[in-house]
């Protein structure tokens, strides 16, 4: 039994965005995470302080980061799809029966 991708691999031409795409995500990301961390240490009571709805800051912050995380996630995703669809919007595609890798060499 063979075991071979799904899917045929070659060059991610959108790479280079994909990783800096994300390194902004994650320094953004990283900024807010430090403003969290840095409440609990310079002032823990402030976490204490009711904000919303009878919650307290730990609480609104700590979901906030959560909810923050999976937006970013939705938003690369997005971003990174639409940069792989102007690539292939890009490229010309080759006709159905002209790929080499079909098996077929044409003699029927």
């Amino acid at each position: 039994m063979l075991h071979e991708p799904a899917t045929p691999a070659g060059e991610d031409l959108a790479g280079s965005f994909k990783i800096r795409l994300g390194l902004w995500m994650f320094a953004l990301y990283s900024l807010f995470y430090a403003g969290f961390v840095a409440v609990n240490l310079i002032s823990p009571t402030t976490m204490a302080s009711i904000v919303f709805a009878g919650l307290n800051l730990a609480t609104v912050y700590g979901f906030s980061l959560i909810v923050v995380a999976l937006i970013e996630a939705l938003i690369y995703d997005l971003l990174c799809r639409r940069k792989e669809a102007s690539y292939d919007n890009a490229s010309p595609k080759e006709p159905p029966g002209a790929t080499a890798a079909s098996g077929t060499n044409g003699e029927g």
